[in-house]
Order: structure tokens, then sequence, then C-alpha cells
């Protein structure tokens, strides 16, 4: 069991385990704001074509999370259960990706299949790797604050990985472009400019993912720790566990929001403002994110976890009325900057702290149900995320088609627009919102006392039978 001198995590296994969120960044934040600018502007993809891609992606989504989540709990291995799902799915993961971003010479058929094979192989993957960044995190400490301060560091991490690698892929497609690709008469919509990069960030993807596997340790002990949890028992520890419910309804509704408002960036950069550039500078604005993360564990003494959280979520439905004021103002681009910064701001004081409240129903399922089931709880989170970020990618696909946006041309008529800035704005807007209100029912942290001290007795007393 985790001893009282054990709680904390040393810095090398902290960093360690942040590698794990660099890693899933690096190229998935690439695959969530660029896949369908790329589907439909590179590979020719009409957008009604790819809001189908999305809604079987969101069927998938719905339970692919529960299996991994079930697979996680039954695994017994030397290195833990949720560490071996980075060694073993890794490479997998980068080479569909790689996929998701290759123009291969087929017809409009073998395109839109190609597609689908490579996107949602990739989302399911995706879960394969993401699901035990989130299961680990109980198993690393007992402790709140070191739980935080893991989360704060994998989210910093996580962030980083956006603020490099996001602003720099349209001139790094386009520098490709230039270099092997010189006959394309848009650069940013270059096959090879993509592929290229697509290629370099799975690697970069992969070897952070390894590095997560080699340097963490789960160190908390517990006999379901050491045991395979048959479904009907884990299904035990969600009975009553409204922290939890709460949590996944607020992972559902603000990823998709964040979903449908990073696809629909490049589009309104480029047909609303007619400034690419602008949007590649907003993108390496997420640098902001990251020194707002670092305010996490500070924020959380002074005000406590839901209330720090709660502010983020505020302040990110603010940024969206800023973005608004902007455009009834002429799409005033100081305005657009200040919304985009107080956006930036806020949503590095909501990423980190959604996986540590997800730790703490895990606590609260066993405190009350008397299972400790890490795997299950926490991959409806992944469930959750992909599921309202796969609906609001299909609903942008569908806004866009709805709005006539035609692929490929420069000016796109004013139903486009309208459709874009919906997408851009108001959708993400009412997702930011309705999460606030779900969170003021959330009040775990006046249990979390009494919950710990139980749970630590608990567990000795299991160890020493």
């Amino acid at each position: 069991m985790d001893v009282e001198n054990n709680h904390q995590v040393p810095w090398g296994q902290r960093i360690s385990y942040a590698m794990s969120d660099f890693g899933c960044n690096t190229i998935f934040q690439i695959v969530g704001t660029y896949f369908l600018v790329f589907a439909t502007d590179t590979m020719g993809i009409a957008a009604a074509a790819v809001t189908g891609l999305f809604a079987i992606s969101a069927i998938i989504d719905s339970f692919d999370g529960l299996i991994w989540g079930q697979f996680i709990d039954r695994t017994q291995t030397r290195w833990g259960k949720s560490r071996p799902y980075w060694l073993w799915f890794s490479i997998p993961f980068g080479l569909f990706c790689v996929m998701a971003f290759t123009d291969v010479p087929l017809s409009q058929t073998g395109k839109i299949i190609w597609i689908y094979i490579a996107y949602i192989g990739a989302k399911v993957l995706y879960s394969g790797i993401n699901i035990p960044v989130t299961s680990i995190l109980p198993t690393l400490t007992s402790s709140p604050s070191e739980r935080i301060t893991l989360s704060t560091v994998r989210q910093l991490f996580g962030n980083f990985g956006a603020a490099i690698f996001l602003p720099l892929t349209l001139p790094a497609v386009i520098l490709f472009a230039g270099m092997f690709d010189q006959h394309t008469k848009d650069p940013s919509t270059s096959p090879i400019g993509w592929f290229i990069w697509a290629v370099i960030l799975a690697v970069i993807t992969v070897a952070a993912l390894l590095t997560a596997f080699s340097g963490t340790r789960e160190r908390v002990v517990t006999r379901d720790s050491q045991r395979a949890i048959p479904m009907r028992e884990s299904i035990k520890a969600l009975k009553g566990n409204y922290p939890w419910a709460i949590i996944i309804f607020i992972n559902f509704i603000y990823w998709g929001g964040f979903a449908v408002r990073a696809s629909a960036l490049p589009y309104y950069f480029k047909y609303n403002l007619h400034n690419e550039a602008l949007g590649s500078l907003v993108l390496a604005g997420t640098i902001i994110t990251v020194l707002s993360t670092a305010l996490i564990p500070m924020c959380s003494k002074w005000i406590g976890k839901r209330n720090t959280m709660l502010l983020g979520m505020t302040g990110t439905a603010i940024s969206q009325l800023i973005l608004y004021l902007a455009d009834r103002m002429g799409d005033s681009v100081p305005i657009i900057l200040a919304g985009i910064v107080l956006y930036y701001i806020s949503y590095g004081l909501t990423g980190a702290l959604i996986a540590v409240m997800l730790s703490d129903s895990v606590d609260f399922g066993e405190w009350k149900n008397g299972v400790r089931a890490e795997g299950f709880v926490t991959s409806f989170s992944s469930f959750s995320a992909k599921l309202g970020m796969g609906l609001g990618s299909m609903i942008l696909a569908a806004v866009l088609a709805a709005g006539h946006y035609v692929a490929g041309t420069a000016a796109q008529g004013s139903g486009a627009l309208n459709a874009i800035s919906m997408g851009f704005i108001w959708i993400p807007f009412i997702g930011y919102a309705a999460s606030a209100v779900a969170l003021l029912f959330n009040d775990v942290d006046k249990l979390e006392s009494k919950m710990l001290k139980d749970l630590k007795a608990k567990h000795a007393a299991e160890l020493q039978a």
C-alpha cells in the first residue's frame, strides 16, 4: 500500500507520467483541429461524407472506451494494469494517425473508405493509450495534493505539446510543400506536406509514450489492484456515485464544445477573417494555457478544486461572448485576441482538474460501494469525451453542409460564413456554460477528508488479512 512517506511521487516519475499526455496531444490535437479541413480541402471529400464518418465514429466511441476499461481492470502484468498499454499500442496509434493525413491515389469512394479506416482506427487506439493516462493516476498516489500536482504537470506537458505543434502545423506543411511539392497551387493543402508532418509527429508521439511507460510506477497497492475485477463487480463502483456522473456529463459537453471550436478555427480565420497567418498565431497562444495551468495547485489550495475548475469553465464561456462581440464589431482583431487570451487562461484552469476529480470519483465509488475499479470508472471519461468530440465534429460538418460550404472555394457564401461562426462561437459557448452549471452540484471536496481516512484504514486491513 501507499504509505505515508511514499505519497509524493519523485520528479522523474512525474515527468514520465506527463510525457503520456504530451505524446497524446502531439498528434491527436492535430487530428482534432485539421482532419476535417484536410479531408475536404486536400482530399476533396464533400463535408456531408465526412459527417457520416463522424457519426459512425461517435457510435463506436459509445462502447470502445468501456471495453478498454474492462481490459485494464482484467490486466495483470509485472508492469501493472495501466502502464502496458503505452508499450503495446503507441506504434499502431502513430501509424493510424499518419494514415489520417495521407491522400491516397484512389477514387472518391476509395478515399472515403480510407479516411473511415484511418480516422476510426486512430480514435479507437487513442482510447487504448489515453484511458490509461487517467486510470493510472489513482494508482500513482493516494494523496489529493499530489494528484493535483501530477495532473498539473501532465496538463502542462500536454498543453506544451499543443502549444508547440499546433501553430507550427500550417507553416511546416507549407515548408515541406515548397521543398517536395512545388507544383501545388495552395501549399497549405499539399498532400506531401501533410504526410511528412504527420510522420514527424507520429515519431515524437511514440517516443513520448514509451518514455511514459518506462518511467512510471503503479504505487498504490490494494486488494482490487492485485486481481482481475469482473464486469458485474466493476459496475457496483458506479452505484450512487454522483461525483462520477457529474464529471462524465461535463466531459461530454465540455469536450464536445471544444472539438467544434477547434475544428471550426481554421475555417473561421481562413474564410471569415481571410487571415490564416493570424489563425496560426492564435494557436501559438496555447502557451498561455501552460502558464495558467501552473497556477492550479495554488488556486486549488485557496478556493478548492471545484471552484478553481468552475472559474475556468466560466471564463471559457465568457471568452466566446467576447468573440461574438468582435464579430458584431466587424471582426475587430484586438477584441478577438482579447477573447482568445481569456479562453486560453480559463482553459488552463480546467483540463487538469477533470482528471483529478475523476480520480476522486474512483475513491468515492470504493468508499460508498467497496469496489475499486480504476479502469472501468475512468474509461467513461474517454467514452464521454470522445463521444462529445465525435458528435461535436459531426455537428460542425452538418452545419457546414447546411450552410452550403464548398471545399476549395476561396470566397464562401453568407450561409457558409454564418455556419462557420456558429461552429466557432455559439456551439462551444453552450458546451462551456452547461459544464459550469453542472459543476455547481459536485461537492466531493467536502467529503474528501473523511473518505480518504476511511479508505486508508480499509486498505491497511485488507493487506494485513
